[in-house]
């Protein structure tokens, strides 16, 4: 029998599902509801490509290794230590006659699930991939369940474009679903809804800022590690204000943020990658105010009793990377906001 949630596929431990399981079952062979991807490129996630890059010290060969030792080992891409995976695209090689997903063979889709819960099998070792970048070019197999999601990709956006934005997609949808219920809320005469976005030159980053204004906050502020993201982010136009700070400097990053907006930030939405981040982005959020964490290397318990030790009265949220529509509202943005765009461009074409 085949679950849709692929608990047919979990070989160990029993009885936990597919995305905490250490080991998968990738075989090719298919269930009536499953579906079988020829996969074309990953996407590995921010955070999982950082640790795994800084751990071998930037040598490529070293990193296609590891990723290749974990596929083979777990059966899916999921890295040990951030406990992350990222995307794929690909074309459906074969869809089960019972599949409630809708694709037929030969349509291209980017998954829009995390590889820590996808049955993969790599069968070229990868051998297009320099391991420098996070997209991985490389041919093999993969299995979306019943309760999978995945997207067919747009023919009028590259590929390896679509793959980036989609990798990211639940970051503008639910900071807009965010902003609006604060747009909605504010009292007349308040002020206007004010919003920080750290890490705002990134993927999930510069979407979630352009998601922000399209959802009418009134203030927007980006922040960035270094000098040449500050220029990138204010060329694209995408925030009211442009902050260099170390966002694992809880004061420097509150300070940065105040000084910027004038008062601590309504939302504070975090898109780094790198840990550490969890004490300023709530010294940065006003009480009563709310921190979106998108990044895969947040400390959930550093993040709430850190609130707690600052008796901050904040809500946190975990981005999920799923929100309904997100995948439309995301290539939306990256269609209608020049700034979005070239970021994003400009990120490929440095990869």
């Amino acid at each position: 029998m085949t679950s849709p949630v692929g608990l047919h596929r979990v070989v160990e431990p029993a009885g936990v599902l597919p995305q905490a399981a250490w080991r998968l079952d990738a075989r090719s062979e298919i269930g009536p509801n499953e579906v079988r991807i020829s996969v074309e490129r990953l996407n590995l996630d921010a955070a999982s490509f950082r640790q795994l890059r800084d751990k071998h010290g930037g040598d490529g060969d070293a990193v296609r290794a590891e990723v290749l030792d974990i596929i083979a080992t777990r059966g899916k891409m999921q890295n040990p230590v951030t406990g992350s995976g990222g995307m794929l695209i690909g074309t459906v090689a074969q869809a089960g006659r019972r599949s409630p997903l809708g694709f037929k063979a030969g349509e291209r889709v980017a998954t829009l699930v995390s590889l820590t819960l996808t049955p993969l099998v790599i069968t070229d070792g990868l051998a297009r991939w320099d391991g420098l970048s996070e997209q991985v070019p490389c041919e093999g197999w993969a299995i979306l369940f019943a309760r999978s999601i995945a997207a067919v990709l747009p023919e009028d956006l590259d590929p390896q474009l679509s793959l980036a934005v989609l990798d990211v997609c639940g970051a503008p949808a639910l900071t807009e679903r965010v902003v609006r219920r604060y747009v909605a809320e504010r009292p007349a005469g308040s002020g206007p809804v004010s919003v920080a976005v750290i890490g705002g030159a990134g993927k999930s980053g510069s979407l979630s800022l352009a998601a922000a204004r399209r959802a009418g906050a009134g203030r927007t502020v980006g922040v960035v590690p270094v000098v040449a993201e500050r220029d990138a982010l204010v060329a694209a136009g995408l925030a009211d204000e442009v902050v260099v700070a170390d966002a694992r400097d809880p004061v420097g990053l509150s300070v940065a943020v105040t000084s910027a907006l004038g008062v601590p930030a309504d939302v504070t939405v975090v898109c780094v990658d790198v840990p550490g981040c969890e004490h300023g982005a709530v010294l940065a959020t006003a009480d009563g105010g709310t921190v979106v964490f998108f990044s895969m290397a947040t400390s959930f318990a550093a993040a709430a009793l850190g609130a707690e030790g600052l008796a901050a009265d904040v809500t946190m949220l975990v981005g999920n990377g799923y929100v309904p529509g997100h995948a439309e509202l995301a290539l939306g943005l990256l269609r209608e906001v020049p700034g979005v765009r070239g970021l994003f461009e400009a990120r490929l074409a440095a990869d």
